[in-house]
């Protein structure tokens, strides 16, 4: 239980450091006015007219931190996926009818954020699409290899 828990802090110390990095890179759409119509998406959604650079939402940071300077909020996936994994091998080892459930839902959730950035243009957009295919992939791989063993016990001769 201690090496899930240290690896849960050491995720969560690295995502909150890379947090705060992407949102203090993101503060640069700030000064970045041609970008205001296409990277502010939390701004519009609340309908808020952007008049000086004081008026972008905190949220809109990372989105432009992610399309434009990528490793902090690749970092920040990358932690997330991380922990979400860690807490996926400590289901799978106590209770292995809810891992492949568990599982299952995280590769659909990690395949729909990729469909969703298939189409970006930007390199940061093409970075977190790949980030998340791969994990895609990986939680793929988790759950077939649970399945087989669920399907092809181990035969033990003794």
């Amino acid at each position: 239980m201690f090496k899930y828990i240290l690896q849960l802090s050491l995720g969560m110390f690295i995502l909150m450091v890379s947090t705060f990095v992407a949102w203090y890179e993101g503060s640069a759409i700030t000064y970045n006015s041609i970008e205001w119509e296409y990277s502010t998406p939390f701004t519009h959604f609340f309908n808020h007219n952007i008049t000086s650079g004081q008026d972008i939402s905190q949220l809109d940071y990372f989105v432009y931190s992610a399309k434009f300077q990528p490793m902090f909020p690749a970092i920040m996936i990358v932690s997330v996926i991380y922990m979400v994994s860690v807490i996926g091998f400590y289901l799978l080892s106590h209770i292995t009818k809810f891992s492949i459930s568990y599982w299952g839902l995280i590769c659909s959730l990690l395949i729909l954020f990729s469909v969703f950035l298939s189409n970006s243009v930007t390199i940061g957009g093409k970075v977190i699409f790949w980030i998340t295919c791969v994990s895609a992939l990986f939680c793929l791989i988790v759950v077939g290899v649970h399945i087989y063993k669920i399907k092809c016990p181990q035969i033990n001769i003794n």
